[in-house]
């Protein structure tokens, strides 16, 4: 059995543009793990053949790269990230999807600065030794889609957050191969977030970057 674990923010954690949390019937790392795995098997019920992927969701909301957030603070994704791998260990991949809460105002977030972030959380997975044998976990480092202009976070996210966002990729995909990371951007499967807050994906978003991730996966991992 293959262990992935899906390391993000709040698109990860499932958050609702409208307000709460999809279900797990939504949210793209449970439908991600529906996909990878035959039909009908149920990972930890008893009498369910065993899964081959087990799926570890691993969102927050608000968290950063590798930034200290002064107002809502605990959201580092770089400090945290070694203990919860060493919770899950051995992992076979890790997808690191981060970078959109770096727009925020109160970090004065240029595209560059982002990627390098993210950056320095895939080079940190890599040499965790999480991986099987503890070894090297192999890392998909994922640009997040686009965030559309919006009303509802208009005080907290950069003004320029809009134009940044779409330029972001392209250093993502220079600082993914220059760790050795393989790279996938959000933006093809997901042309910008939902309307309703600007940042979050709407149900259909999930199940389409979902299936989107299960090719990545077979890709990494079945060749």
């Amino acid at each position: 059995m293959k262990t992935v674990l899906c390391y993000g923010d709040s698109n990860t954690w499932g958050y609702n543009p409208r307000g709460g949390r999809f279900d797990h019937s939504i949210r793209w790392p449970a439908v991600m793990a529906s996909l990878l795995n035959p039909p009908g098997i149920i990972p930890g019920m008893p009498g369910s053949a065993s899964p081959a992927f087990w799926v570890v969701e691993e969102g927050l909301n608000g968290r950063t790269t590798c930034l200290e957030d002064p107002i809502e603070g605990d959201r580092n994704g770089l400090r945290q990230l070694i203990p919860i791998l060493r919770s899950h260990r051995p992992l076979d991949l890790v997808i690191v999807m981060l970078g959109t809460n770096d727009l925020k105002r109160r970090f004065n977030p240029s595209p560059y600065e982002i990627s390098h972030g993210a950056q320095l959380v895939a080079k940190a997975a890599l040499s965790s030794e999480c991986g099987p044998g503890d070894g090297q976990p192999k890392v998909l480092l994922v640009c997040p889609a686009p965030i559309t202009k919006a009303e509802a976070f208009a005080q907290i996210i950069s003004p320029d957050a809009f134009e940044i966002s779409r330029k972001m990729a392209a250093h993502y995909k220079a600082c993914a191969k220059e760790c050795g990371a393989a790279f996938f951007d959000a933006g093809e499967v997901i042309s910008a977030s939902s309307p309703a807050d600007g940042i979050h994906w709407e149900a259909d978003d999930h199940r389409n970057f979902a299936k989107a991730m299960a090719e990545q996966v077979r890709k990494l991992l079945e060749s």
